[in-house]
C-alpha cells in the first residue's frame, strides 16, 4: 500500500512539473535581432538606415515588432511592420524610428531592437501581445562618430527570453494606453 501511495504522488509531482514546464514557454531561438544608432538627428550627419528581410523560411508573412529604446534604457517608440516573403522593408531612422518619440525628447543615440513574430489575422498590430517566430533578417548603417562615415552590418542575434517578451509588451502596451498618439513608429516603404 506504501509503495502504491508513493508512487501515485511521485506520478503527480512529475504530471505537475511537466505541464509547469510546458508553461513556460521559451521563444524560438532566432526571433530577436538587436542593433544600434547614433548621431541620428543631428545637423550635419546623413539618416540611418534599418531594412528588413522576410527569407520565406516561415511558411508565410511575419511582422517586425520593433522596439525603438534610448540611451537611458527607456522604450521610446514601437510599431509592428508586415514583412512578406522575400520582402524588404527600409526604415529611416530620424523619420521612421525617432521622430514621434513618447516623451517628446528627440533621440540622438540608442538600441533597436525587433522580434520575429507571427501575424494576427494577417494583420500586424501594435506589438502589446505577440508570439515570437523564427526567421526575419535585419541590418542597419551606422553614422559614426567625427567624421559621420556610413557602416552597415547585420543586426546581431539575441536570445530572447519569456520576461522579455512580457516586458516589451507590457511597455509597449503603456506607450499605446498614455501616448495620445505619440511613441509610435512608422513602417518606412517596401513590404
Amino acid at each position: 500500500m506504501r509503495r502504491t501511495t508513493m508512487l501515485v504522488v511521485c506520478t503527480l509531482v512529475l504530471a505537475l512539473c511537466a505541464g509547469y514546464a510546458a508553461a513556460q514557454t521559451t521563444p524560438p531561438a532566432d526571433s530577436l535581432k538587436v542593433d544600434y544608432f547614433a548621431n541620428a538627428n543631428t545637423a550635419g550627419a546623413p539618416d540611418g538606415t534599418v531594412r528588413m528581410s522576410n527569407p520565406g523560411t516561415s511558411g508565410g508573412n511575419l511582422c517586425a515588432a520593433i522596439f525603438v529604446v534610448d540611451s537611458k534604457q527607456e522604450l521610446s517608440e514601437c510599431c509592428s511592420c508586415l514583412l512578406t516573403p522575400d520582402g524588404l522593408r527600409t526604415l529611416s531612422v530620424n523619420t521612421d524610428l525617432t521622430s514621434n518619440p513618447l516623451t517628446g525628447v528627440t533621440l540622438n543615440t540608442g538600441t533597436i531592437k525587433i522580434v520575429s513574430v507571427a501575424p494576427k489575422n494577417s494583420a500586424c498590430p501594435l506589438p502589446t501581445v505577440f508570439a515570437p517566430t523564427a526567421a526575419l533578417r535585419a541590418w542597419a548603417t551606422h553614422i559614426q562618430n567625427s567624421n559621420f562615415a556610413v557602416t552597415e552590418t547585420a543586426s546581431q542575434d539575441a536570445t530572447l527570453s519569456s520576461n522579455e517578451v512580457s516586458r516589451l509588451e507590457r511597455e509597449c502596451s503603456a506607450v499605446q494606453l498614455d501616448g495620445s498618439g505619440k511613441g509610435i513608429c512608422s513602417c518606412g516603404t517596401g513590404d
